[in-house]
């Protein structure tokens, strides 16, 4: 089925930024070597080493999910354990993808409010058992921007990865909006990554305007040892992996990984404040970057529904997650809005 305008379900429903369909398109013009001895990717690479201005180790994959399952399999023993928030995306959207990866590294969830670990929680499951029978917490991972669309402060970020460190885990970050992350804090990417004491970042691609790719960016590159042999085992050497890197170089050269993303968090803001003018619509998290989530009563979603919006009203324990992209334009967002604001007087709030 296809549908006929543009809707709120998800940022990988968007399609490929000329930016980076322009780098993809260059990258087919010729003949060159393939599984990453090509130019393209080497150059991706620098380009990744110098938007974070630091040496580190860069691996492209197909996906999100094998990018968060294989960076934590390099960090753990089958006997470790990771300590995430229970709303993140390795917890609840994987498919048990950390636990096969690595060999049955166990994942232990803590609370803390607006999908955000609580730093206390993270103690409380460092020090709850020390005995052989425990799985040995050995990773934090933490998610930016979190799955409920708030982000994570750079002083935030520097005091889990300093209470980590101190605990003797690592820290991984699960980045598959972190564009989008850097675009609302108006940082540089290094001062919530490896300045922050996180060892690997998941960059994400695909969300911000890629066909398909993200970069595992190794900042503690004694993790990355043998990485390139994970990667085969798993089906993540891409024997064209130009395909994979050109568009990096595209969207990296132009500026259009932080240009993507600003956008679409300005559609958001804009969506946001047009349906808190709604009586019925509820607002339940801080809007901070791509993604509103509102709870609205059932029926005004199936009406919603009818009229050919999509949207996702399962993740984060209920509620319609209205998710903004690249491409997402003002008329989209009044559209719907205006929608939303002819319906919601028959059903009243949720």
């Amino acid at each position: 089925m296809q549908y006929q305008k543009r809707t709120f379900a998800s940022d990988n429903y968007a399609g490929i930024c000329p930016e980076a369909w322009q780098a993809m398109q260059s990258a087919n013009e010729v003949h060159v070597p393939a599984y990453g001895a090509d130019t393209y990717t080497e150059k991706a690479c620098n380009m990744i080493r110098e938007l974070f201005e630091t040496d580190c180790e860069v691996f492209f994959t197909f996906n999100g999910t094998a990018s968060n399952s294989l960076s934590l399999a390099s960090m753990c023993r089958s006997y470790h354990s990771i300590i995430c928030h229970d709303l993140a995306h390795i917890e609840t959207d994987e498919c048990g993808a950390i636990e096969f990866f690595s060999g049955g590294t166990k994942l232990l969830t803590v609370g803390g409010e607006n999908g955000k670990v609580d730093p206390a929680q993270i103690e409380h499951m460092v020090h709850r058992r020390n005995d052989i029978h425990y799985p040995k917490p050995r990773v934090l991972s933490l998610t930016q921007a979190t799955e409920v669309g708030t982000i994570y402060s750079v002083e935030e970020i520097r005091e889990l990865g300093a209470l980590t460190h101190g605990l003797g885990l690592k820290v991984h970050m699960d980045g598959a909006r972190f564009a989008n992350a850097i675009a609302a804090l108006k940082c540089a990417p290094k001062d919530i990554t490896w300045k922050a004491g996180v060892d690997v970042l998941c960059f994400g691609g695909t969300k911000n305007g890629l066909a398909v790719g993200e970069a595992i960016v190794f900042f503690n590159t004694e993790l990355a040892r043998e990485f390139d042999y994970r990667c085969k085992q798993a089906g993540q050497l891409a024997s064209k992996m130009r395909f994979l890197a050109a568009p990096w170089l595209g969207m990296l050269k132009t500026g259009a990984w932080l240009k993507n993303a600003q956008t679409a968090n300005e559609r958001a803001a804009l969506l946001e404040s047009k349906l808190r003018e709604i009586e019925a619509v509820e607002i339940a998290y801080p809007r901070q970057v791509n993604s509103v989530f509102a709870k609205m009563h059932q029926q005004l979603v199936e009406a919603l529904f009818e009229r050919g919006w999509r949207f996702y009203d399962f993740i984060a324990a209920g509620g319609a997650r209205l998710m903004c992209s690249w491409d997402t334009t003002e008329e989209d967002v009044l559209q719907f809005a205006a929608d939303v604001a002819e319906l919601a007087p028959q059903f009243g709030k949720a």
